[in-house]
């Protein structure tokens, strides 16, 4: 029988540090309170957020992960009756873990509370946290009581907060890393963690520490504050500091970090994430959550504006003693392995086993030792799972285990020799799958299973890929075994499709009237190098047909590729406009009368929209004129890409206020909004008949794409550099997005406008 909230409280209470305690005491009363009716809505909500609580989405019941349907806990008669609100629905518990770092208890206390509070089943994140789904808010106070029991917070797992701090899943056993920055990476998370500094922000802040520059293992360069380690050697020692990046991000407009410091010793690190914190909470948006990221404010100021009043501010704070922790992590101990080194003796190997080495398998800088990575896919471990793998990290380990930003499960320190063994013991678990980081190893956000802002199956997508690559002869090729593919399930990047070699995000079409289930296609993103490069989008393709296009696309790259040529070069070499017709022709779908399939998403029999289902006179192929415009806008918009990518950043910029301009002209004439064809007078009848009405505004992103085209025409005549129009061009790109589903809430139902 499930203990309540008080009884879990008289019974860990003195296993639980007083802060988090405390906090966690805080919150039960603010349920409470809520429940009264004596918190407003709105206040609750970022409390909760704060505690990692979310609401999600719900599926009848079932979530579809590409193999098979989960049923969960709670009955799917209980999720349709009617509106839910926040006490009879089940939401989302996002479980913090800095730098990745779980020990075998805590690893049984997720797969207990996995089981007893959810479906059985912990998801790993792309920022190395955990989250449960499905779990009640009244079982919340007792759930956080028993993971801090065991060391974990959810605070400030979600929320306007500094997120969970993340790390190189291998640092101190990589080959590659100047040091190791394990305790640096968890000595900021827990000096930031409840810091008077950070409770002010529009929106969240991310941290990364990575310590190489080649390797993609804490993707530095799509954070709010990176940092790479970095060593040089001052009056004949050896010194420790970071090569800092400021302004990442990648959401539905990426931006590059910037370099901030090329050498920052360690000891100024705190201090200077600090003064950030209090630049970001003075000076950033707070108004308009959706330019409210750092990485707007830095753009806003300038770099060297920015980092003025950065110093400005480190020079004026008060000395904390906590600051000096930095330059003592040299000193604590390094991880011990469990059993002495040993080396592997294979022969005979059985082939699977050598398949899985080959892939799941990194051979430390430490003779005899390697680290071994669980690949999850989906990122989904169960409950049993949990606590299997915490007996193999007290077997086999010295309890060394991380999660990674690639949504799998790390042993670190495993002795050579016991791989065999280690082996078995996963495939019992059935955790033995081989290929992690390899291409069948895809990330996917949660998309439209849980997710409010999900537009199309990403889950269910990626474990189709995921499927039938691993069927596939494809997938052994060389060239193409270490790609990256990742989905997300809408435009705002959280399964970073923007840095994968092959990236997809969800989009709807508008067949005869009835809306299909698409992803773009997004190329040029570059996954190495801390996640180096950001791609654009050069098509929508159906749902359905996105298998073939990954096959379309590393069939020839395998088949022209010139010799040691890499996927990105490959693709730059053949450019936009040939990749584009790659695809060009997977676009067109038959009527839902004749081909049903092409309207519901991958492992989902119902049809993509009950709305659309209304309409039922597809089969007779009318296409409106707005239908025609709306494409003709996507032409224009990769025209762009075009002028961009041969170097004409002018044209570039010029072509893609076009679209924007043309996309905002063809909803005005589609609802008989009059204006005189010139730009002004197009942006002003826009604003009065679509913005300011906020009949064009998605009922998740608000007015945002609207002010992407507002800011374009306002900065038309400026020069821009390459960086602006890559990101003008994703703003068009985003814009053309919304047109597209503002025509179809407004065609489904004209009446309730």
């Amino acid at each position: 029988m499930k203990q309540s909230n008080a009884q879990w409280k008289q019974a860990l209470g003195g296993q639980i540090a007083p802060d988090l305690g405390t906090e966690i005491d805080i919150f039960e009363n603010e349920i409470l309170l809520r429940k009264q009716g004596k918190i407003d809505e709105k206040v609750f909500a970022e409390t909760r957020l704060r505690r990692g609580a979310y609401g999600q989405r719900y599926d009848n019941g079932q979530r579809h992960d590409g193999v098979e349907s989960r049923t969960l806990a709670y009955p799917s008669a209980e999720l349709t009756k009617g509106p839910m609100t926040l006490w009879d629905a089940p939401g989302m518990q996002r479980i913090k873990i800095p730098f990745g770092g779980l020990n075998a208890r805590q690893l049984e206390v997720l797969g207990e509370v996995a089981e007893e509070y959810s479906d059985g089943i912990a998801h790993i994140t792309t920022r190395q946290d955990v989250q449960l789904h499905f779990i009640h808010i009244d079982d919340t106070p007792a759930l956080m009581r028993r993971l801090a029991a065991v060391g974990i917070t959810t605070r400030e797992a979600c929320g306007n907060t500094v997120r969970n701090v993340t790390a190189c899943p291998i640092a101190g056993v990589c080959r590659d890393e100047a040091f190791d920055v394990t305790e640096y990476a968890k000595q900021c998370a827990y000096f930031l963690l409840g810091h008077p500094d950070t409770q002010d922000f529009g929106r969240k802040f991310k941290i990364a520490f990575s310590g190489c520059d080649t390797n993609p293992c804490a993707l530095v360069r799509i954070h709010d504050l990176g940092c790479i380690a970095r060593e040089r050697e001052v009056d004949g020692k050896v010194e420790r500091g970071f090569e800092v990046y400021v302004g990442g991000g990648l959401g539905t407009v990426p931006y590059v970090a910037k370099l901030f410091d090329e050498f920052l010793p360690v000891k100024e690190l705190l201090p200077v994430a600090q003064a950030m914190a209090r630049v970001f909470a003075r000076l950033g948006e707070k108004k308009n959550r959706n330019t409210a990221r750092l990485k707007f404010l830095v753009a806003k100021l300038g770099l060297e504006e920015f980092k003025r009043l950065v110093l400005e501010e480190r020079a004026t704070l008060t000395y904390d003693p906590r600051w000096d922790a930095l330059e003592a992590a040299a000193a604590v101990p390094a991880e011990q392995p469990l059993r002495p080194a040993e080396l592997l003796q294979i022969d005979p190997a059985p082939s699977e086993f050598a398949v899985w080495r080959g892939t799941n398998v990194y051979q430390q800088r430490q003779k005899g030792y390697s680290t071994v990575t669980i690949a999850l896919p989906l990122g989904d471990v169960t409950a049993d799972q949990l606590r299997g793998l915490a007996d193999i990290a007290r077997k086999y380990v010295n309890e060394t285990v991380r999660t990674t930003v690639e949504q799998n499960i790390v042993l670190r320190w495993v002795a050579d020799a016991d791989l065999p063994a280690l082996y078995e013991e996963l495939k019992a678990l059935g955790l033995h799958a081989a290929g992690a980081g390899t291409i069948v190893d895809i990330t996917s956000c949660p998309g439209t299973d849980t997710c409010k802002l999900g537009i199309s199956s990403s889950r269910g997508l990626a474990g189709e890929l995921r499927m039938r690559l691993a069927e596939s002869s494809l997938a052994a090729e060389e060239a193409i075994r270490d790609l990256r593919i990742k989905v997300s399930g809408c435009f705002n990047s959280c399964g970073q499709h923007h840095i994968s070699d092959l990236g997809f995000y969800g989009v709807s079409r508008n067949k005869g009237g009835v809306a299909a289930p698409h992803f773009q296609v997004v190329l040029g993103g570059q996954w190495t190098e801390n996640a180096g490069s950001y791609g654009l989008a050069i098509g929508a393709v159906p749902s359905k047909r996105i298998p073939e296009a990954v096959t379309r696309i590393t069939s020839r790259y395998l088949n022209e590729r010139q010799e040691g040529e890499s996927f990105q070069s490959f693709i730059r070499r053949i450019g936009k406009a040939e990749c584009k017709k790659m695809i060009e022709d997977l676009g067109d779908i038959p009527p839902l009368a004749l081909d049903p399939s092409f309207y519901s998403d991958w492992h989902d029999p119902r049809v993509y929209s009950l709305k659309d289902l209304g309409i039922g006179e597809c089969a007779g192929e009318v296409v409106s004129a707005i239908d025609f415009q709306l494409t003709a806008c996507e032409r224009e918009a990769f025209e762009a890409q075009l002028a961009l990518e041969s170097g004409q950043t002018e044209k570039a910029a010029q072509i893609a206020y076009e679209a924007m301009l043309h996309g905002a002209a063809a909803l005005l004439g589609w609802r008989k909004r009059g204006h005189d064809g010139t730009p002004d007078s197009i942006v002003a009848e826009f604003r009065t008949h679509f913005h300011d009405t906020q009949i064009f505004f998605d009922p998740f992103t608000g007015g945002k794409f609207a002010h992407y085209f507002f800011r374009a025409h306002e900065r038309r005549e400026e020069a821009r550099n390459e960086e602006q129009v890559h990101r003008l061009i994703e703003e068009t790109q985003l814009f053309i997005e919304a047109c597209h589903s503002c025509y179809l809430r407004l065609s489904a139902a004209p009446a309730a406008v």
